[in-house]
């Protein structure tokens, strides 16, 4: 697994299947962020099979085969779209191109799941909300950070367990390894990535709502800044945003493209998640100067403190549940309306953002 860029960020899990050998076809489109590799690995641990790939680049598409040779190269989108036994498209285009791909899928009558951010504009929230309303179809996303690491995945066992009493706050540190010379163009346009709270802050706002039960919330105070990347005029290295919930908890997050080389990881991503009895502390992808790899939950409760490394023993259920999803057309993994929500709030933060000025 790539560990140095969260770009290619791509987990593997130990295969967990829910379905019956090709009871799932599914296929690839849009392999603009490498996080198309994780989606894919869960999906096929879950018992998918990865039966098409399609992408204008043939590079991408050669590289894509040689991780996984079993999958047919399509000679177009609509070689795809046509095959009646694709249940589902997964894709990472372009941040600002992954609604109108989905608006393609569902026309198709097939699922749609998307890298994060799902979208730039409101506009195209809006328009995905009727696609889902006319259609019945999914449109899925792919917040990694919560459902592609164990430690994330276990904090919500605990807080369901009661383990902390009620969420109060959730505080989220989510800072990435800009490595510039890796980035394609796209990735320094606001317009096509969204901008830094769109983006990286889209895993926070899904965190905040999860972890607190909140079913909506809103953005009080957010902010970006262009610190040390003049060069791309459109871009921000820096955001924070502060939210509260439906219920009254709060939030707060912190992203940023601020990773030292000295790190052995991308990010040292962290949550703090305070409840009425405990809190709970994850050290997602590394314990710095102690231990290298993820997998760290810290909890403090009544009964007293506790550390588990839970790397290799959780899983990733999200992807056995959302084939389920597909399957019985049930909403096990997550639903339309936190998906959505999760991706307002996102949008929100972005949109009404105080510019940082003067260092």
């Amino acid at each position: 697994m790539q560990t140095q860029d969260g770009m290619n960020y791509a987990p593997k899990g130990k295969p967990a299947p829910v379905c019956e050998k090709g009871a799932f076809p599914f296929a690839a489109i849009g392999l603009d962020h490498g996080h198309i590799y994780g989606m894919c690995n869960g999906l096929i641990e879950a018992g998918g099979q990865l039966k098409w790939v399609y992408d204008p680049d043939p590079a991408k598409v050669d590289k894509f085969i040689q991780t996984y040779p079993e999958v047919q190269a399509a000679r177009s989108e609509q070689e795809v779209l046509q095959d009646p036994t694709v249940k589902l498209v997964a894709g990472a285009a372009i941040t600002s191109e992954r609604c109108a791909l989905g608006m393609r899928v569902m026309s198709h009558g097939k699922d749609y799941f998307t890298d994060k951010a799902p979208f730039t504009t409101l506009a195209q929230l809006e328009q995905a909300k009727q696609k889902v309303a006319e259609t019945g179809l999914k449109y899925a996303v792919y917040y990694s950070e919560r459902l592609h690491v164990e430690s994330a995945v276990y904090a919500g066992q605990l807080i369901e367990q009661g383990a902390i009493g009620r969420v109060l706050q959730v505080s989220g540190y989510g800072p990435h390894r800009i490595n510039v010379p890796s980035r394609p163009d796209w990735f320094f346009n606001r317009e096509q990535f969204g901008g830094i709270l769109c983006d990286i802050g889209s895993h926070q706002c899904e965190q905040f709502l999860y972890y607190t039960g909140s079913k909506d919330a809103k953005v009080v105070n957010s902010q970006l800044a262009n610190y040390n990347h003049k060069q791309f005029p459109t871009f921000e290295d820096f955001g924070d945003c502060n939210l509260v919930g439906d219920n009254g908890s709060t939030g707060y997050f912190r992203v940023d493209w601020f990773t030292p080389n000295g790190l052995s990881t991308w990010g040292d991503g962290r949550t703090i998640i305070l409840g009425t009895d405990g809190y709970i502390e994850l050290r997602k992808y590394v314990d710095i100067a102690r231990e290298q790899g993820g997998g760290h939950v810290y909890l403090v409760n009544h009964e007293g403190e506790y550390h588990f490394n839970v790397k290799g023993q959780i899983g990733y259920p999200f992807f056995g549940e959302l084939i389920m999803d597909c399957l019985n057309r049930t909403e096990i993994a997550m639903t339309q309306e936190h998906a959505f929500k999760a991706a307002e709030l996102c949008l929100v933060a972005q949109r009404d953002a105080k510019i940082i000025e003067g260092l």
